[in-house]
């Protein structure tokens, strides 16, 4: 549980210090060069509220008109796999999508890009 406050900074922290794939998306993500969606990196969500105390996830990137979160998983995810878990019944709780790239899948960006586009046509 944080703050408001916790929460915010805490996700400020993650977008200066993105790692390099999520640079390499967010080039192609921001500024609504898919399909016009707009995107938002290193977003928080609220999971749960008490007393002003904020239960939370951070979306690497967030697409609130579509309900939907990307997220990319690098060597650390192999030993989060519980955590991750987690985050998505979460997310799927309060009815947001969540589609999971390996950092190597950023190597064909061509093919994440249209996996992401077919997700927002449908």
């Amino acid at each position: 549980m944080a703050t408001y406050h916790e929460m915010i900074l805490y996700a400020r922290k993650l977008r200066k210090n993105q790692t390099e794939a999520e640079t390499i998306l967010w080039k192609y993500l921001r500024n609504k060069q898919i399909k016009g969606f707009k995107f938002l990196r290193q977003y928080p969500i609220i999971i749960s509220e008490s007393n002003c105390d904020y239960s939370f996830v951070v979306a690497d990137f967030y697409c609130s008109k579509a309900r939907l979160v990307i997220e990319l998983d690098g060597e650390i995810h192999k030993f989060r796999k519980k955590e991750d878990l987690q985050k998505d019944k979460d997310l799927n709780k309060l009815g947001i999508e969540i589609l999971r790239f390996k950092n190597e899948e950023l190597v064909e960006i061509d093919k994440v890009l249209r996996k992401i586009e077919e997700y927002l046509t449908d």
